[in-house]
Parts: structure tokens; sequence; C-alpha cells
């Protein structure tokens, strides 16, 4: 089980199953929700519990998805697109990382002029990457 939170702390989660690996997202909307890009992990839906109570306010990004945050604080939390069997989570909230690693970058067509990466991982135009996880 993994845990995880805002900065205030008002917002508390509980991931009870596998975590994907971190994808790197440089699209417009995470550029302007976090001032640079969005490393995230995501985890199924049915194993994502939020904590009774936590004040995550839902943004409609998109006609496709939609981001979370806290409330009093403004912590940038989970991204959760239409349809979809998970939900994205900024790994940064995550309590404890240990174990997940960076698999590639997405929306690099819409990176920032001052974004280099230089890590060697895979690099995608747009988000048609698919990552694997239990």
């Amino acid at each position: 089980m993994r845990t995880g939170g805002c900065l205030c702390g008002a917002v508390r989660y509980e991931v009870r199953g596998a975590l994907r690996p971190i994808v790197m997202c440089h699209c417009g909307q995470c550029r302007r929700m976090t001032s640079h890009l969005m490393a995230a992990t995501a985890a199924r839906k049915r194993d994502f519990h939020l904590a009774p109570g936590a004040p995550v306010q839902w943004y409609n990004s998109s006609g496709e998805a939609r981001r979370g945050f806290c409330a009093r604080c403004g912590s940038t939390l989970f991204w959760e697109g239409a349809g979809r069997d998970f939900v994205s989570i900024g790994a940064g909230t995550l309590d404890d990382a240990s174990g997940l690693e960076i698999v590639c970058h997405i929306h690099v067509a819409d990176k920032a002029p001052y974004d280099q990466i230089l890590d060697g991982l895979p690099q995608v135009a747009d988000g048609a990457f698919k990552v694997q996880w239990p």
C-alpha cells in the first residue's frame, strides 16, 4: 500500500495495488497547471481511495479529462481521463515513491522551448505511449 497527499495535509489518499511507472507529461495543460511538466504515476480506480472528507476540487480541463487539486492549498494532485480505468497521480504527492522509475516523456511536441530532455528515455510527440503495469 502507498499513501500520499497535498502540501497542507487536507487531502490524503491510499493506493492498495500496483502503481504505474512514472510518465513525464510536457503538454500545455500540464505546463500551466504545474508551471513546468507533470511527473505522474497512476493507479487503477479500484485500488485508489481518497480519505473521507478530502477537499478535492475537480476541474474539467477538456472534454476528455479532469484534474484534481486540493481546495485548500491548491496542490496539483490528479488527472482523470474520461472512460479510463485509472487515475493519474502526481508522483511528488506520494509519501514514498521508492521503486518507481521514469519510463518516458509524452506530448513532447508541446514542450516549452527551454525544456531540454536529456535522459535518453523514449519521447512521444503526443500522448500515445502505452505503459504496462499489473
